[in-house]
């Protein structure tokens, strides 16, 4: 979220609102997979290509999901 936040700040797009449904499963011991379901409002019009865009960006220098050996997936949601 924090990266989202400071791309979607540099590029002037004024987030009002940010909330997040993430999942994970886990085997016995450790997080198989994780899905984050980010559900973000805008003050203003922002188009689908440029929210794609800041999550993706968001999630590559994401620090937890760099860290972790499971896949983590963003299902952008508006």
């Amino acid at each position: 979220m924090l990266w989202f936040l400071s791309l979607a700040r540099a590029e002037r797009i004024r987030v009002t609102a940010y909330e997040d449904a993430p999942e994970g499963t886990m085997d016995r011991t450790r997080f198989t997979r994780v899905v984050l379901r980010p559900k973000v409002a805008f003050d203003g019009d922002v188009d689908d290509a440029q929210i794609d865009s800041l999550h993706h960006r968001a999630h590559e220098r994401c620090f937890i999901a760099n860290s972790v050996s499971c896949p983590v997936e963003v299902e952008s949601r508006q």
